[in-house]
């Protein structure tokens, strides 16, 4: 690795890695040694502007080892991987996947437990990691599932919803650990350089919450308009039966004919969750859209744990 001279202001060295192409190439990217920088993916992805210049920029650090500005890079999150600058490269390159690749290898480089890099090139760690947490779930209900009813439906008599809730809210808070101090840690990389005022947080969170909610920049991302639907309708019908396991179990658990508010939450998201899955299967097997040509297993588990 080369280092520059410091600068003088304090900030970060930047500094070439020369292994940066080869270390990038390991989660998907394929092409990045085609790419002449024509600048075509940018000018036809609908998200990039003038100041934030993607694919291009991406390739740019990745062909010149730039490891510090790839980290502090936001672009990267900033892609709704629509494909649509696959289609345009004169090179017959695949921006939209070196884009997800610099994405993986982004994930890797925040995760502090060194899981994720496990998990994205190695098969037997993401197999393994499922079949574990499969073996412990089927050890609990084998060995501390209640009384078996056969003559009517008791689930809570089978598996009490009190220690339900216990260990849904137990992961809930070990997941939100481990993501928060993952997210802290790729903010303190993208923002290094950067001083916003607490103030504009505050003032700026209901674009959070807008995007969060409706997703909207997808309606931006080429002509299949359908896609923000999909995308729009998975995420609220996952966002919809996590909220119910968390914190509706009491109530969505029943053994009774009861009616209660939650089973028409309920009824979305199972329906949502199973059509979108069942499409976005189809539709990586038969290839047929641009972001679907390449499938790495990362993606196959994400939609076999969604189904």
């Amino acid at each position: 690795m080369w280092k520059n001279k410091t600068n003088g202001t304090g900030g970060m060295n930047n500094s070439i890695d020369l292994k940066l192409y080869q270390e990038v190439e390991k989660f998907g990217a394929r092409d990045m040694e085609i790419c002449m920088q024509c600048a075509t993916c940018s000018a036809s992805c609908p998200l990039s502007t003038g100041f934030n210049t993607f694919p291009r920029k991406i390739y740019r650090y990745l062909q010149m080892g730039l490891k510090h500005k790839l980290l502090s890079s936001p672009e990267p999150w900033l892609c709704y991987y629509c494909g649509e600058c696959n289609k345009d490269c004169p090179r017959g390159a695949e921006p939209a996947e070196t884009m997800m690749a610099a994405r993986r290898w982004l994930t890797t480089q925040y995760d502090w437990t060194g899981l994720a890099k496990r998990f994205y090139l190695s098969e037997a760690w993401e197999l393994g990691a499922l079949g574990f947490v499969a073996l412990v779930v089927i050890l609990l209900f084998t060995f501390f599932h209640g009384p078996i009813i056969t003559d009517r439906v008791s689930v809570n008599t089978f598996v009490p919803v009190i220690w339900i809730e216990i260990g849904d809210l137990t992961m809930a808070f070990l997941l939100t650990a481990f993501l928060m101090s993952n997210a802290f840690r790729m903010y303190r990389l993208i923002m290094s350089d950067t001083k916003i005022p607490l103030k504009l947080y505050i003032t700026e969170a209901k674009a959070f919450v807008l995007h969060f909610m409706t997703q909207r920049r997808w309606r931006e991302c080429g002509d299949d308009k359908s896609r923000w639907l999909k995308h729009f309708l998975l995420v609220t019908g996952y966002m919809t039966m996590m909220t119910l396991i968390i914190v509706f179990i009491r109530w969505f658990q029943v053994d009774d004919s009861s009616w209660h508010f939650t089973s028409i939450f309920g009824y979305y998201a199972t329906g949502v969750l199973l059509y979108i899955t069942v499409e976005m299967f189809r539709s990586r097997l038969k290839k047929e859209e641009a972001i679907h040509r390449y499938s790495e297993l990362s993606d196959w588990l994400f939609l076999i744990l969604l189904f």
